[in-house]
């Protein structure tokens, strides 16, 4: 069974960071892509980033480009997303989810992400 498992959320002030961690066991990174999604309330959840197995290529929705960072490590079956210069809009519950493809000319989400981790950011 594919299990994801977000940590690292949490309360921060504006222009503050937060470090995201997802755990992923049941597939292999390496041939499945891995991002991360967002869901605010009462808006539809919106993929932010995903990276590339393959030559490391990353994909940012164009508000967080510049201040988020996806990483992963196949090895280690773990990503990442640091977040920089938070803004009271990056607001939402952030989802580690796998991709089928993350590439320059297709980003193709899959149905599968974790059980989400909250981020808040308020003064």
């Amino acid at each position: 069974q594919v299990q994801l498992v977000e940590s690292g959320g949490g309360l921060v002030q504006p222009g503050g960071s937060l470090r995201l961690s997802c755990a992923v066991s049941g597939f292999t990174l390496e041939y499945y892509a891995i991002g991360w999604s967002r869901q605010a309330p009462g808006k539809e959840r919106e993929g932010i980033s995903c990276i590339s197995p393959s030559d490391g290529y990353t994909w940012y929705l164009d508000s967080v480009k510049g201040r988020f960072t996806v990483s992963s490590d196949n090895a280690k079956a773990t990503a990442s997303l640091q977040m920089n210069s938070l803004k009271p809009e990056d607001t939402a519950t952030y989802y580690c989810t796998v991709l089928m493809e993350c590439t320059s000319t297709v980003v193709t989400w899959a149905d599968i992400w974790g059980q989400g981790t909250q981020v808040t950011v308020s003064s």
